[in-house]
């Protein structure tokens, strides 16, 4: 979850708790952003690891913690009661890491007793349709409607985000179960993985072995199973001698694939998927790309171009839309 939306989350909710006290809402919205601060002690991470992203701010104790010392010390700064500056403090830092645990990003929230995950793999990271959702959200609430409406109609605002917000969990959470249900009548794929469209899942399985990665994927939507694969790819770690062009698809991928590994830490460290075609001059290309690291329909990958004549082989990172839409 991006950070706008752990603030409008906590705002919203601080609203439905105790109103439009401003005092409150400012203390909220704030809780709903301050585990994320954690990426300030990332100089001290290394030797502190309990201070990694997602550490121990992103607990119910870190969180605990920064809502006593709110609770303490916002009554001095704005007239309020301490309790209830605790309260909202605490919903919205709770907020913060339900919505994480809520992606594929585990957070820990038993830390430092334990540090079991919560990962329920129902929604990306960072969303732009969440974070879209939330800047429109902030410039509404804050910049056009905020003492310029009637008091019913920001109201009325307030819980059309906070139905946006509890429908969009509602599909995500519902399309995770449903895949749960199924998972045995969708074959051995070992991954789940959300996109950007919430009624949409890739389903992902990787081997690898003898020197050789594979991977399959095929595409879930929510009420029709799959609609799409499953798909399969696979190449060899390391290059293996060629001569000339490639003949075909499968041959360009084999030779393209280690090349890719090398050119890109997102192609090494996530699921990826590769497709390959003939240019009309004569030669190939093969396209190796990322089905995690992707947004608006395009995914980061590398580029392989096998050029006629005898020219050396070309290699690019690149933002990739893939033909048969993985993403």
């Amino acid at each position: 979850m991006d950070l706008l939306t752990h603030v409008l989350v906590a705002y919203l909710l601080t609203a439905g708790l105790v109103g439009l006290q401003p005092q409150y809402l400012a203390a909220g919205a704030l809780a709903g952003g301050l585990p994320d601060a954690d990426a300030l002690f990332f100089p001290l991470a290394r030797r502190f690891p309990i201070l990694r992203h997602h550490g121990i701010t992103h607990s119910v104790f870190g969180v605990t913690v920064v809502a006593i010392a709110g609770g303490l010390l916002a009554p001095h700064i704005l007239p309020g009661s301490p309790f209830v500056y605790f309260l909202v403090m605490e919903v919205g830092g709770l907020a913060h890491i339900l919505q994480d645990g809520f992606t594929q990003f585990s957070v820990p929230p038993l830390a430092p007793f334990s540090d079991r995950p919560l990962q329920l793999d129902a929604d990306r990271a960072i969303n732009f349709l969440t974070l879209v959702v939330s800047a429109f959200g902030f410039y509404l609430l804050l910049g056009i409607e905020r003492n310029q409406v009637a008091f019913q109609v920001y109201y009325l605002t307030l819980w059309a985000f906070a139905a946006f917000f509890i429908a969009y969990f509602g599909i995500r959470l519902a399309g995770r179960l449903a895949i749960g249900r199924q998972r045995r009548l969708l074959g051995e794929f070992q991954q789940v993985v959300p996109t950007s469209n919430p009624f949409i899942w890739l389903l992902l399985s990787e081997t690898n072995a003898g020197g050789r990665v594979r991977t399959t994927w095929a595409r879930f939507a929510l009420g029709r199973g799959i609609i799409a694969g499953p798909f399969t790819a696979e190449g060899p770690l390391e290059p293996t001698p060629h001569d000339g062009l490639p003949a075909s698809a499968k041959e360009a991928l084999e030779w393209s694939y280690p090349l890719a590994r090398r050119a890109s830490r997102v192609i090494e460290t996530t699921y990826h998927f590769g497709e390959a075609f003939p240019e009309p001059a004569g030669g190939w290309v093969a396209v190796w790309y990322s089905l995690e690291f992707s947004a608006f329909g395009r995914s980061a990958g590398v580029r392989v171009r096998f050029p006629p004549a005898g020219a050396p082989v070309e290699v690019k990172s690149t933002f990739y839309r893939p033909r048969q839409r993985a993403i």
